[in-house]
């Protein structure tokens, strides 16, 4: 569960993810060299720091998301769906990121069919998580989203909740990470929308609850795919 099949990067050997991963730091070196090189040039010294800043916000999830799985500290429950280590009664899943995107998603497809891809993985991670979670009907899940809407929370069993000012901090640094993602996901250049930003919070109990409100949208999504 913890290593899903259709994903690319864990279907990779230890030493080629290893040599990925040393190919995209040489990447990020040069690129830093280059911009470094520039801010020599012009004076403009702002240019590698803001490089620096930027280009760190978007390879990170290259390497940290392989670190904490192989730790055990994330979880995969489907390829887009990931969840942390309980805290506090409390644990907190997301919605995959641009490394996941980048591995998983299949540039071949549609917009249309990416956006159905990605919501469908989301809820078959949903349903293997409940799987493994309906003994602690008390542990509460939490999320930030800016692909899932509130209706659609409330419909699967999630209470929104107004995102706090720290997670809009974290979004607001990622936000050229999530650019690529969302373009990823889009197929072209896009922007994501960060006032469309939702947090939701459920009890294992209410998302057991919905479970059949949430096979039953997995379902047509996957239709949707092979339409």
């Amino acid at each position: 569960m913890n290593q899903p099949a259709h994903h690319a990067f864990y279907r990779k050997s230890e030493s080629q993810q290893k040599r990925f991963l040393v190919r995209l730091a040489l990447l990020f070196v040069g690129f830093i060299l280059l911009t470094v090189a520039l801010g020599y040039a012009t004076g403009w010294y702002l240019i590698p720091v803001l490089s620096i800043t930027l280009g760190l916000s978007i390879i990170a999830p290259f390497f940290d998301i392989p670190a904490l799985q192989k730790k055990g500290d994330l979880v995969y429950y489907s390829p887009l769906f990931l969840a942390e280590k309980p805290k506090n009664q409390c644990l907190k899943i997301h919605a995959g990121s641009l490394f996941d995107y980048y591995f998983v998603l299949d540039r071949n497809s549609t917009p249309q069919q990416r956006k159905a891809f990605i919501m469908q993985q989301f809820l078959s991670g949903l349903l293997n998580f409940i799987e493994a979670h309906q003994t602690h009907k008390h542990l509460k899940v939490r999320g930030t989203s800016y692909i899932i809407n509130a209706r659609t929370a409330e419909k699967i069993g999630f209470k929104p909740q107004k995102t706090d000012g720290l997670q809009l901090l974290i979004l607001g640094y990622n936000y050229f990470n999530l650019v690529i993602a969302n373009s990823l996901a889009k197929g072209k250049f896009s922007f994501p929308k960060l006032n469309r930003t939702i947090s939701f919070e459920a009890d294992i109990s209410a998302l057991i609850e919905h479970k059949a409100s949430i096979q039953n949208l997995h379902d047509r999504l996957l239709r949707s795919q092979k339409a």
